[in-house]
């Protein structure tokens, strides 16, 4: 690995870090929120949905804008706005102020992660971009789970608004790397901004995932409900018809023509719903059922970020050798298998008997399935393609993950107990083992990897992409 191909891995993984943390950190905050600024179960899933609302509605866009206008400038304005984004939640005064400032925080985390992971695909190829995927998938996996450790820490000794606060150092160290990574100038002209698929896909998403939240505390036959519902999907039609139609579309639909593009995107929804869902409840559950402090609900991801921390990587480099079909397959199954076990977590709760486990399976399953997963999903398309590739593999994670927070009130009903808690468990268990399935059925080796036995002389590899050195480099 080159001196620029380590700060380039760096920048990716500190940018979507910041990302991922925060869309995970806030979970064991969400009781101490609720408490000072009141608002009930809506504002706990809005809190959350907020971010991931304009986050999954915007990603899109943001990989265009990041194909077109470059990586490393698109990353800076994004890690900017996000910490001045972040210090407003941390001030903010209501609830509502809160929501607001958190799906604007989610625009700015828009722009971080398809230019994150368009950096790796287009300065790494081969077993060597397995394993830098691997890395970038290890190290960010653990934001998303070591993140409610850390927010327990922060509620429980300082304030729920230090969890919005510490943003800013990561984002400082990331911004001191960039300034040291320079991008060429583009030779090519830059296409121009789909806005109106943009909108489309705003509203089309935002509808359906207002419906969804405000539809247990007023009906569905609300017009306050319905009407946003049925404009949002006549919204996300149109945004359809017209991707189909734009002479610059923000979502090429022919990206899906590539059966591991689309393929990985389904089981990516399966699997991200119940991974969004799945620590979303248990983090409540332990705190509002089982009488733990934030701290000590934080402490049940860390079972599963040894995990990660120790097999990711090692997952990512085999898949990279093997194809990613079997790892994509298991790897759901073995995380299934995890969500299944905490339905034994009843009160009084046993840390190590009824919790541990199952999040050590949790993560295991993660470790397994999700380098793979990534690397199929990018290395089904070319690399000037990265940017828009990685923007839309994201867009549906985060989509499956706010239509999945949306449905808590109508999985759990009105309040969280035993009964709701073993509910979500078995749906995020069918969503994972979904995702394995579809994963078994539809994902193909490329021939490039069923190949690797043979010496590279003999079989060069498939649409190389070069590696770009730092000037003075051999």
């Amino acid at each position: 690995m080159t001196p620029l191909q380590r700060r380039i891995l760096t920048v990716a993984i500190l940018a979507s870090f910041v990302a991922f943390l925060d869309g995970s950190i806030i979970n064991v905050a969400l009781p101490a929120i609720e408490e000072e600024l009141g608002g009930g179960l809506p504002l706990q899933q809005w809190v959350v949905d907020g971010y991931l609302l304009s986050l999954g509605a915007l990603i899109l866009i943001a990989g265009s804008l990041s194909d077109t206008f470059g990586r490393i400038r698109v990353m800076r304005i994004g890690l900017i706005w996000f910490g001045i984004m972040s210090l407003a939640c941390a001030l903010a005064p209501t609830g509502i102020v809160l929501v607001i400032a958190r799906i604007l925080q989610g625009v700015a985390a828009a722009l971080l992660v398809p230019s994150s992971l368009a950096l790796i695909t287009s300065n790494f190829s081969g077993v060597a971009r397995g394993k830098a995927i691997g890395a970038w998938t290890g190290l960010t996996g653990i934001a998303g789970i070591a993140g409610p450790l850390l927010g327990g820490v922060l509620v429980d000794t300082l304030s729920w608004r230090y969890v919005f606060a510490i943003n800013v150092i990561p984002i400082a160290v990331t911004l001191i790397i960039l300034a040291k990574i320079t991008e060429p100038a583009r030779t090519t002209p830059a296409p121009p901004i789909d806005v109106l698929g943009a909108c489309l896909a705003a509203v089309g998403l935002g509808g359906p995932v207002y419906a969804l939240i405000e539809q247990g505390r007023v009906g569905w036959d609300n017009p306050q409900v319905y009407l946003p519902l049925v404009i949002g999907l006549a919204s996300f039609a149109a945004f359809l018809w017209w991707e189909a139609r734009a002479a610059h579309p923000m979502m090429p639909l022919g990206l899906f023509r590539v059966r591991n593009f689309w393929v990985g995107n389904l089981a990516t929804a399966g699997i991200y719903a119940a991974l969004s869902l799945g620590p979303f409840v248990l983090v409540l559950y332990l705190q509002e059922v089982g009488g733990y402090s934030a701290t000590a609900a934080g402490l049940a991801s860390v079972p599963a970020t040894i995990m990660m921390l120790a097999f990711a990587t090692l997952f990512g480099s085999l898949a990279a050798k093997h194809g990613p079909r079997l790892f994509m397959t298991i790897g759901p199954f073995v995380a299934s298998a995890g969500f299944l076990f905490l339905t034994t977590a009843v009160p009084p709760i046993d840390f190590w008997l009824h919790v541990v486990p199952g999040v050590i399976l949790l993560g295991l399953g993660l470790a397994i399935t999700v380098a793979p997963l990534t690397a199929a999903v990018l290395g089904a398309i070319s690399s000037d393609q990265a940017g828009i590739g990685s923007a839309i593999n994201n867009a549906v994670a985060r989509v499956a993950g706010l239509i999945a927070i949306a449905m808590t009130g109508a999985i759990i009903g009105e309040t969280l107990d035993i009964a709701g808690f073993q509910r979500a468990m078995a749906v995020v268990a069918v969503l994972m083992f979904a995702g394995g399935v579809v994963s078994w059925l539809g994902i193909r080796t490329p021939r490039a990897q069923t190949d690797a036995a043979v010496p590279e002389t003999l079989t060069p590899p498939v649409n190389p992409v070069r590696v770009r050195k730092p000037d003075g480099a051999s």
